[in-house]
């Protein structure tokens, strides 16, 4: 995938700002990429890869652990199988494609609850299941959706999520700068772990794409921000079925009582009704949709305005600050419709 590079100044109170919250963090690395209009408007790489004083200066390939913002590509491997007819509905109950569950503890449990954090499963410290709330009448940011999702896509289409993302994805569209790893490379960004500036790899001794050791370069994560935009069309031809990523970016989640709870598609955060613990910024338009990973990948996707924001960082948790990450989350989001205005 090549988008046409013409660079402006338009964003350059954004990249100032990118830059200074990742310096308050203690981050060594940053990236950011701008895509308006199918046009690459800003692309910015600062830092290195580590702290140590040999290590590797940020530049196109270097490519950022994403952490949760991996599970996007999780809902497209999903939105893909209920697509194809490998999983009948959203609707259908865990159960019934993972029996070996707890039943009592997964009953009414469906894969939309699942999709949009309102399931209410956890795992004690004994790797037992057990249920913190009714599914479908609160939300939790929790691990256990992401593994059953995986193993449903697995059975459901006899593939891993990892071969999914490369058969529809990577290799049609060139994508070198984007997958799990299991051995390290020069191109890979360490994440800084804690305030004495101490890097972590990350990697895992699998690539199934469960787990938390994906990479991408922040071009290519722009891209993937690109194709949900254009809904699979790239370069004229449909790369994948529209309906995919228009059934992934939608609102997913269930009508819940408590409307300051944050909206879902399939794992991405959605911009619909104005909410209190939302990660997206109020003034983004209504239709967006953004994913964020602890270590400070964010990719944010506003339709309205043709318009794809990838950011990369490589601290280990968002900036907080005083006000709270999400408040930061937020701010983001804000300046970048103000870049967007100017």
């Amino acid at each position: 995938m090549n988008i046409h590079k013409d660079i402006t100044s338009q964003f350059s109170t954004l990249v100032e700002y990118t830059q200074k919250i990742n310096d308050l963090n203690g981050g060594s690395a940053t990236a950011l990429v701008v895509i308006h209009k199918d046009r690459i408007i800003t692309e910015y790489y600062s830092g290195f890869h580590s702290h140590d004083r040999t290590a590797r200066p940020i530049q196109v390939d270097s490519q950022f652990n994403i952490a949760s913002a991996r599970k996007s590509y999780i809902g497209f491997a999903v939105a893909l199988a209920v697509y194809q007819g490998k999983i009948s509905s959203i609707d259908d109950l865990v159960i019934n494609y993972l029996p070996e569950l707890d039943s009592k503890v997964m009953e009414k449990t469906t894969i939309r609850h699942l999709l949009t954090h309102t399931h209410g499963i956890e795992r004690n410290e004994k790797g037992y299941l057990f249920r913190e709330f009714s599914c479908g009448t609160n939300w939790a940011y929790r691990g256990e959706n992401i593994l059953m999702l995986c193993e449903i896509v697995r059975r459901t289409t006899k593939k891993t999520v990892s071969q999914i993302i490369n058969e529809y994805i990577c290799c049609p569209l060139g994508l070198k700068e984007t997958g799990w790893k299991t051995d390290w490379s020069e191109q890979l960004v360490y994440s800084i772990v804690d305030k004495n500036k101490e890097s972590k790899r990350y990697l895992e001794p699998t690539a199934n794409g469960d787990l938390h050791n994906m990479f991408v370069s922040a071009r290519e994560f722009a891209y993937w921000g690109y194709l949900h935009l254009k809904q699979g069309m790239i370069d004229g031809k449909q790369v994948v079925p529209k309906e995919v990523f228009k059934m992934a970016s939608s609102v997913q989640s269930p009508e819940m009582e408590n409307k300051d709870l944050p909206q879902n598609g399939f794992l991405w955060f959605t911009k619909s009704l104005p909410a209190k613990y939302t990660e997206i910024g109020a003034s983004v338009p209504v239709g967006s949709y953004q994913i964020v990973g602890v270590r400070g990948a964010l990719l944010l996707v506003i339709p309205s305005h043709e318009l794809v924001i990838a950011r990369m960082y490589n601290k280990q948790y968002n900036f907080s600050g005083t006000e709270g990450y999400l408040y930061h989350l937020r701010e983001f989001g804000d300046k970048v419709i103000e870049c967007l205005n100017r």
